[in-house]
């Protein structure tokens, strides 16, 4: 099989993730070509995810680096067996990179739970949302892209029509709420569809209203992917050079607990609907 020219960030961590744990068994890349029967030019590219490796090469290097962890090693191998085109794949050489790594973390997360600060969930917007977001960016975007990245934020919203629907865990500052993107029939219409989309059984928000005052990550936007294991997880941040991508477990554990402050602090569920509510009502 050929290489790989640009890796998704899925494909990274599974090659991320195999060069950890030879680290963590204190063996060479010549040690893990020699298991392979490769040269070991090609354990580095594996490593890097330029090139492919199988769900059984995944589980005999996982035997020979004595990890004992059952389950990550299966997940590993799903993850070298998984080579089907997601949807996103349909937008690639016409949105960046990072767009279609977000949809496929998304996808493949176990559950999600997100924090907003001044814009309203990418997965739960509509359209004019969505739209207006896009096109006030400095300098405009053409049209076309625009609508482009409408679409792809649209499609997203598979997850939750999925046999298995994504559990989504969403926690919205007021200001995020009270901010007019598009105006206020825009707004109202979605803040409309946030009620809507609430009323899911897998999907909870929970408002933190600006009384609370200052709170861990306020500065951000911040999206929490829980994999198969916990040593899959992956946090995605927001910046002007694109999205980041975050899976250091003294990272990761540092916005679990932000996490977790939000989960103690917010308003419940039901009071963060009423909460929206009066909000639509009075635009």
């Amino acid at each position: 099989m050929p290489p790989r020219k640009t890796p998704t960030e899925r494909q990274k961590r599974l090659g991320a993730e195999l060069r950890r744990m030879r680290l963590a068994a204190g063996r060479s890349t010549d040690y893990a070509a020699g298991l392979l029967g490769v040269d070991r030019t090609k354990i580095s590219n594996i490593e890097s995810a330029v090139r492919v490796i199988t769900p059984e090469r995944v589980r005999t290097l996982a035997c020979h680096y004595a990890c004992s962890d059952q389950a990550y090693i299966d997940a590993l191998a799903d993850m070298a067996a998984d080579r089907k085109r997601g949807w996103w794949e349909h937008f690639r050489g016409t949105l960046p990179a990072g767009m279609l790594d977000i949809a496929e973390l998304e996808w493949h997360a176990e559950r999600v739970r997100t924090s907003q600060v001044m814009h309203l969930p990418g997965l739960l917007q509509t359209e004019d949302y969505a739209r207006s977001i896009f096109g006030s960016v400095l300098p405009p975007m053409p049209r076309l892209e625009v609508e482009l990245l409408v679409a792809h934020r649209m499609q997203r919203q598979q997850v939750f029509e999925r046999d298995q629907p994504l559990d989504y865990i969403g926690y919205i500052h007021e200001a995020a709420l009270r901010m007019q993107f598009g105006g206020r029939k825009v707004t109202r219409e979605q803040l409309n569809h946030l009620l809507l989309a609430s009323e899911r059984d897998r999907t909870v928000l929970r408002v933190i209203p600006v009384e609370t005052g200052a709170f861990p990550g306020a500065g951000h936007a911040m999206l929490y992917a829980e994999g198969p294991v916990p040593a899959l997880d992956t946090v995605q941040l927001d910046s002007a050079g694109g999205p980041l991508f975050v899976d250091a477990e003294s990272e990761l554990a540092r916005y679990r607990s932000h996490l977790d402050w939000m989960q103690q602090s917010a308003l419940d569920a039901s009071r963060s609907r009423d909460f929206i509510h009066r909000i639509a009502c009075d635009l």
